[in-house]
């Protein structure tokens, strides 16, 4: 399938400052506005794939309207457990932070979001699983002054990842490409035939 100079030129652009190395962790998100909403931040921000990880819900069904067909320029991996996704992430060099309430948990904005990082979001009504919690390197919350504790999640998704798209920006991070030449070679041909 042949693309116009201009849109080989889209391509050739988003696919240098996609970050293979910043990911999210949907776990369990059962409201496909909100998978949508995240997924239209992922884009924003220049993440690479999306972790699904569904071990009591079903992945819902995402409209292409609702999402913007942001979807379609995003890659996503699906994991079963909990303990295999963050194995799965760690191999390949992630710190994994998961959102949740608690004394330990520590403020988004201390978090260097500028190294390898996964961020978990849990389901709209019971949040990250105690099991995603505890096994992760860290949990996180996004200070709050009101009265209510919590954003929904799609909120939550787009302030932390807007968070880390500033930290690499004031780094550098979007002046060299985080995937090799074959890899952007491949993407740009597979982006093709979307």
């Amino acid at each position: 399938m042949a693309v116009s100079d201009r849109r080989a030129e889209k391509f050739r652009r988003v696919i240098a400052g996609r970050q293979a190395d910043l990911t999210v962790v949907l776990e369990n998100i059962h409201d496909p506005h909100n998978v949508s909403a995240i997924l239209r931040s992922c884009d924003a921000v220049g993440v690479l794939r999306v972790e699904l990880l569904y071990t009591q819900e079903k992945f819902p069904k995402i409209g292409r309207k609702s999402s913007s067909s942001a979807n379609k320029w995003l890659d996503r991996r699906t994991h079963t457990s909990v303990a295999g996704c963050y194995a799965c992430l760690r191999k390949e060099g992630f710190r994994v932070y998961a959102t949740r309430l608690g004394a330990s948990a520590r403020s988004l904005y201390d978090l260097d979001l500028r190294s390898p990082a996964a961020l978990v979001f849990g389901n709209e009504h019971r949040g990250v699983s105690d099991e995603a919690a505890a096994l992760a390197d860290g949990n996180f919350h996004i200070p709050m002054v009101g009265m209510i504790q919590s954003l929904n999640v799609s909120v939550a998704a787009a302030v932390a990842l807007y968070e880390a798209l500033r930290q690499r920006l004031e780094k550098g991070k979007f002046r060299t490409p985080t995937l090799t030449p074959e890899e952007r070679n491949r993407l740009f041909d597979d982006w093709v035939g979307r």
